[in-house]
């Protein structure tokens, strides 16, 4: 039905699209704000009441894409913006979710005594840091080599956490588990290490409430990484995107900046790691695999590169529907792959592409309109 659905309103959209735009336009201001509020409204409205009518499931699966969009709208920073592709964004999402996992926890490896809403802060500002780390090696690197270098940092961290060497401190195979679940309200003091701490208040422990939190958190990112996007270190980003040498030469602080793209975008990675080691309740290095950071390349790239509404489309469409398909069982990725391979072919500035990307791909067709 979802699938079916997503057919029938692009077909219309492409048929009708323009003329509901032109008789949007055509309508007074006090209209134009009147309809802007309706559709927040509407909008509001399926958020807060999807998870109820839909049931574990679905929540769950919209968690997984807003944890996606986390990583996205941190990923669309660095290569989006700034055009420095990272293949090991990966490693930022496990810092976060390892970091949750040891100061809640109430196995053998958890500290146990810090509740979730302090963590997660902690987890940003580690995520952070490591993002510094990663990128003071890296500055002078560019292009596929970036990619590389990249990518041989996201498998450390990765081996390193699942590795016999740092068990007694990450738990290694065996992983961390007993992650407790948020609590709106106060923890009572605790006393065993193997007891979860008893919550007196609210414990969000279901994906229909976890649901709340990876969404606020996405919506938040997503206006911090819009305001970004619009500011003067926004340029600067984008000015690096298009010719490190020139920007430099405009006075753009090269080592400054770049830093910037990597700390920011680790810290959102590291939100959406926080946020998953809560909603699972463990975490094990076999889930930060290559093929994660290889996801949030190709949903920014299919959403449209450097557009912010083009990664939560990107990680509806790649992460979503997938898991929606999962009726057809092992045909999934068939049908998957198959739209996937359909899309690029027609729409190779991606589903929701940002201004510039549309007049880089579209030029020939903008000069014989201009000419027209």
């Amino acid at each position: 039905i979802f699938f079916f659905g997503v057919i029938l309103i692009t077909i219309f959209w492409d048929f009708r699209g323009k003329a509901i735009q032109s008789g949007i336009a055509s309508l007074p201001k006090g209209g134009q704000l009147s309809l802007r509020v309706i559709a927040i409204i509407v909008i509001v409205l399926i958020i807060l009441l999807l998870p109820l009518a839909s049931g574990p499931f679905i929540a769950q699966v919209i968690v997984t894409v807003a944890l996606f969009v986390l990583m996205g709208l941190g990923l669309n920073i660095t290569l989006g913006f700034a055009g420095l592709l990272d293949l090991g964004f990966v490693a930022f999402y496990a810092i976060g979710a390892y970091t949750v996992g040891l100061l809640t926890s109430y196995g053998p490896f958890g500290l146990q005594h810090i509740p979730f809403w302090v963590a997660v802060p902690i987890a940003v500002l580690v995520s952070m840091g490591a993002g510094f780390m990663l990128g003071l090696p890296v500055l002078g690197i560019r292009g596929d080599y970036l990619a590389i270098a990249t990518l041989g940092f996201g498998e450390i961290v990765r081996l390193l956490a699942g590795s016999d060497f740092l068990a007694p401190f990450f738990g290694g195979p065996q992983g961390i588990i007993g992650i407790q679940k948020p609590c709106l309200g106060l923890l009572e003091p605790f006393v065993r290490v193997d007891v979860p701490r008893i919550c007196n208040g609210i414990e969000l422990g279901k994906p229909q409430d976890i649901y709340y939190i990876a969404v606020a958190s996405a919506l938040l990112i997503a206006f911090a990484a819009w305001r970004l996007r619009e500011s003067r270190l926004g340029r600067a980003w984008m000015s690096i995107r298009e010719d490190e040498d020139v920007a430099e030469a405009l006075g753009v602080n090269l080592i400054q900046t770049k830093l910037l793209a990597y700390m920011l975008g680790a810290a959102m990675a590291g939100l959406g790691g926080a946020i998953f080691a809560t909603l699972i309740g463990s975490i094990f290095a076999t889930s930060m695999q290559l093929l994660v950071s290889i996801n949030v390349v190709s949903l920014i790239i299919v959403g449209g590169m450097g557009s912010i509404p083009g990664v939560i489309v990107g990680a509806i469409a790649l992460i979503g529907l997938p898991e929606l398909l999962r009726e057809i069982s092992e045909f999934r990725f068939l049908l998957y792959g198959a739209t996937l391979i359909t899309m690029m072919i027609t729409k190779p500035e991606g589903l929701w592409p940002s201004q510039a990307t549309r007049r880089e791909l579209h030029h020939a067709e903008v000069e014989v309109d201009v000419k027209a």
